[in-house]
């Protein structure tokens, strides 16, 4: 049993809540147990200049944590953005962008906003469960209006951390169980079963393949889990 009482192989408590930002074109508000990141999706017409002319949209995101997600309170990031700011941002973005297999939407941008309300662990991996979720409400708010003939989205993604802890392997960490994790792994996939990205470190060690290969089987088997609540949620089959 995991300290929270949670098996190894369990996941956290997941609620993925839709249209909780009255005016966002898509929104939902994921949590993980007590991480609650709330993703909106603004629909701007235009695209970034080194794409205008093309006739292809773009997805981009953007992530924040509010001062008192944290156990302190951490400072705004109001003149430059940390370095680990940048990297999650980046990764919402590459993640969501996946759910597309091209861009022929027009020219236009979808911004995805990832706040995070209350931080325990696995903020990143909730942002970009939720995000999916928005992305493709804010697609569908564009077909309604007959901006477009149909929604671009060809496939769900969702992400969840696994790692070492005292020597055992455990899915969707918290933050007690973060920071005394020796191999931290953050896996990102699609709802084709496709990986879209693993980061893995040895933050306290190192791992061999065949824990690798548990902590990745761990990871789908979690991830399986989110794609259903998240066809649960968009009320698909």
């Amino acid at each position: 049993m995991s300290r929270s009482g949670r098996t190894d192989d369990a996941m956290r408590p997941v609620v993925l809540e839709r249209g909780v930002v009255r005016q966002a074109e898509g929104s939902c508000l994921c949590a993980f147990g007590n991480t609650r990141v709330l993703c909106a999706v603004s629909v701007e017409e235009g695209v970034p200049g080194w794409r205008k002319g093309s006739g292809e949209g773009w997805i981009t995101s953007e992530y924040a944590m509010l001062p008192r997600a944290t156990r302190t309170r951490s400072p705004r990031e109001r003149s430059q953005l940390g370095g680990r700011t940048q990297e999650i941002q980046r990764l919402i973005g590459r993640s969501v962008r996946a759910m597309l297999d091209d861009f022929r939407f027009g020219e236009v941008t979808l911004r995805v906003d990832c706040d995070v309300i209350d931080a325990d662990g696995g903020t990143r991996t909730a942002a970009i469960t939720g995000a999916a979720v928005a992305v493709i409400d804010a697609f569908d708010w564009l077909v309604g209006r007959g901006k477009l003939a149909a929604s671009p989205v060809k496939r769900r993604v969702a992400a969840v951390s696994v790692g070492v802890v005292d020597g055992t392997p455990f899915l969707d960490l918290d933050y007690d169980e973060d920071v005394r994790a020796a191999v931290d792994m953050n896996v990102v996939m699609s709802s084709e079963g496709r990986f879209v990205e693993v980061q893995g470190t040895g933050e306290h060690g190192t791992f061999d393949r065949s824990e690798l290969d548990s902590l990745l089987s761990m990871a789908v088997a979690g991830i399986g889990t989110l794609d259903q609540m998240q066809r649960t949620a968009l009320g698909v089959r």
